[in-house]
């Protein structure tokens, strides 16, 4: 074990409690909370569920849920979303922005997949060599097809987690060693699927970029940023103390909207 990874180890090792607690009160919450999207269902397919996360990129749950029955609809399998056309892609993609780069990304993977009749690979590294596959989609794969134990880490489960435990050090989140190791940390758990759900929704409801609803977070007796907020009486923060600094064009490029 190298000494970077024996410090984050130490560092988990002093949040044991606040994990326990964080698993159990967002679930909580969760099942009284919990959005409700087509592709949560119990019926929902494999297909369903990944080609859901990739239209979910940098697009909200509410826009996506307001097409994704159409767009099943037309394209049921990953058969026929490998034969769709540009123009029948664009026809539904259009109205939520960069349609152009999903309909290659999507038309890449579904042409993949239908070689490989519907089945994904069971490693991370097999995974993220699919066409359009990074570490997110990856992790979604692992969740959704073989029941894996992995955070579907975004800026927003980034925020809730940073603002409950500890902030990380680098902008890119997926290669910061601390808020990775924490987010599969805070998913470790026999219901890592609704965790990671519970996260999404408490980020996009309650946890907010700014002016987060802490007095009515179910975490407010465990998150450190809840803690602080009351002891200074600081309504408007944002951010803990100590939390990353990043510019403004750092934070464009890395920001992205609620899910």
């Amino acid at each position: 074990m190298t000494a970077s990874r024996s410090r984050i180890e130490a560092r988990l090792s002093r949040h044991t409690w606040r994990v326990s607690a964080f698993q159990r009160l967002i679930l909580a919450w969760f099942l009284q909370n919990g959005r409700t999207f087509p592709w949560r269902a119990v019926s929902a397919s494999r297909y369903v569920q990944i080609v859901s996360e990739l239209l979910l990129q940098r697009t909200r749950a509410e826009t996506v849920a307001g097409f994704f029955r159409r767009f099943v609809t037309r394209f049921p399998g990953w058969t026929a979303l490998a034969d769709a056309t540009e123009a029948d892609l664009r026809a539904i993609l259009e109205p939520i922005g960069l349609w152009r780069r999903r309909a290659t990304t999507l038309r890449a993977l579904a042409q993949e997949m239908q070689r490989r009749r519907g089945k994904f690979p069971a490693t991370r590294k097999e995974i993220e060599a699919l066409p359009g596959v990074g570490q997110y989609i990856a992790s979604a794969t692992l969740v959704f097809c073989h029941g894996g134990r992995e955070p579907l880490l975004d800026v927003n489960m980034a925020r809730v987690l940073e603002r409950c435990f500890a902030p990380r050090k680098l902008v890119d989140i997926r290669y910061d060693p601390w808020l990775q190791a924490l987010a599969r940390e805070a998913v470790d758990h026999p219901q890592a699927r609704e965790v990671n759900w519970a996260v999404l929704d408490l980020a996009a409801a309650i946890c907010l970029i700014r002016n987060p609803r802490c007095d009515v977070c179910p975490l407010r007796s465990c998150c450190r940023f809840a803690l602080a907020r009351r002891r200074t009486g600081n309504k408007g923060k944002r951010h803990e103390p100590g939390q990353i600094q990043v510019s403004i064009s750092q934070s464009l490029r890395t920001r992205s909207k609620p899910r």
